[in-house]
């Protein structure tokens, strides 16, 4: 069918429309050469970046489904240098660029380019998507949520809301936290993870045999350094489903709200865990909850609150099933779980039993952040002095804590440096 515009008999008269033109007919013109195929163009605005999340690991995997064509422009970067930090040091990688080259997947008869338009002043970014028809383009973005699905379990998805919107990253799973590695009372472990296992366990089975909405939220608090954390880790550790953070800050809207739970619905069912939740801005509170009641928004989701502060809570949150249906308080650790954890650190490795013990007594409202820089100050101290004094260290700490808790940094030691 022929156009009402042009781009060959417009020139003088549209000319960003040309310089934008000819860059799509010379891809075209490219394509049907290479494969004999005629190209249709797809806009893709609702896939909220699935597409090329999937190219790019498919180009770092060197996926057979995937074929390097060409470079859509001269003198442009073909290959981009980063950095990675593993334990030992960082590394500089080389891996192909996505931006200004042109992919194929010969299967679905689909390309894909991140192109610049250079136009007047300025260089705009141009995802560009070329299918021979829709019935396999409908089967590539049937492969990309399964891809999506493969890659994802081995990273955690990052949302950020920021001033520009939401910022979307994911983290390699590297540092493995098990469940054996979370101190917690028996009951309340066996009643998260039952609920766990259970929500993913043969795709949901429990919740439709009896029938139970499926969907699920818990809330934890409790003070910081005692454990949150470790355990939503472990969580992610022990299932094999995608899981996502969600940071909420002062940039929280209904637009990155909506935004976060159109992302995880594709990637259901998924964990989704939000981040001191009570930090969520109170003028979109409400949206908030209403998308929490949605028929389908939180459908296949087992949702995870965290927060330091549960009487900032929105009493709204908790007091309604199918928002956060259980709410549990992760405690600061008793005497035998400050024993039991530090055992698991081998701190035994610098101390007697006998010491051990006397830094289980001197630790009394510790939590679990606190010990750890205890094992850190033992072997610090061992390393250089092959010997300790765990009284010492132990008071260091509950002062710093209660100088924290007061407010009060003063002391009545010599000042060094500057003075007003």
């Amino acid at each position: 069918m022929e156009s009402i515009i042009q781009f060959a008999k417009s020139e003088k008269e549209v000319t960003r429309y040309y310089k934008y033109a000819v860059v799509i007919a010379k891809i075209n013109e490219y394509l049907t050469k290479e494969t004999g195929e005629q190209f249709h163009q797809f806009s893709d605005i609702e896939t909220t970046n699935e597409i090329w999340e999937v190219l790019e690991e498919d180009i770092a995997l060197k996926s057979e489904e995937l074929q390097y064509l060409k470079p859509i422009y001269d003198f442009t970067e073909t290959a981009d240098i980063s950095s990675v930090h593993n334990e030992k040091k960082m590394e500089f990688i080389i891996k192909q660029r996505m931006q200004n080259q042109l992919f194929y997947y010969p299967k679905f008869k689909v390309a894909l380019a991140r192109t610049s338009m250079f136009m007047e002043n300025e260089e705009n970014v141009k995802d560009l998507i070329f299918g021979a028809n829709e019935k396999q383009m409908k089967e590539f973005l049937d492969y990309i949520l399964v891809r999506k699905r493969q890659y994802i379990k081995d990273y955690v998805t990052i949302f950020v809301d920021s001033d520009g919107g939401v910022e979307t990253g994911k983290e390699k799973i590297t540092n493995l936290v098990h469940r054996d590695d979370v101190f917690l009372e028996e009951e309340m472990k066996k009643q998260i993870y039952r609920s766990i296992d259970e929500f993913f366990n043969n795709n949901g089975e429990f919740f439709r045999t009896y029938n139970i909405p499926y969907k699920r939220g818990i809330l934890l608090y409790g003070e910081p350094g005692n454990g949150k954390t470790t355990l939503v880790k472990s969580i992610a550790n022990s299932i094999s489903a995608p899981v996502a953070y969600w940071q909420i800050t002062e940039y929280t809207s209904s637009y990155s709200i909506g935004e976060v739970f159109s992302s995880v619905a594709k990637m259901a069912p998924m964990v989704l865990v939000i981040e001191d939740i009570d930090s969520m801005p109170e003028e979109v509170r409400s949206f908030f909850l209403n998308t929490l009641d949605g028929a389908t928004s939180k459908e296949g989701i087992f949702l995870i609150g965290t927060t330091n502060y549960p009487e900032e809570i929105d009493p709204a949150l908790i007091n309604r099933s199918g928002r956060f249906d259980r709410a549990y308080e992760i405690p600061m650790p008793n005497p035998q779980f400050r024993r039991d954890y530090l055992v698991r650190k081998k701190m035994t490795e610098f101390v007697s039993m006998e010491e051990l013990e006397e830094i289980v007594m001197l630790t009394d409202g510790c939590s679990y952040a606190d010990l750890n820089e205890i094992y850190n100050s033992t072997a610090l101290q061992w390393h250089y002095d092959k010997k300790v004094d765990v009284t010492v260290i132990c008071k260091e700490i509950q002062n710093d804590n209660h100088k924290m808790s007061s407010r009060d940094w003063k002391s009545n030691k010599k000042q060094f440096g500057f003075r007003s």
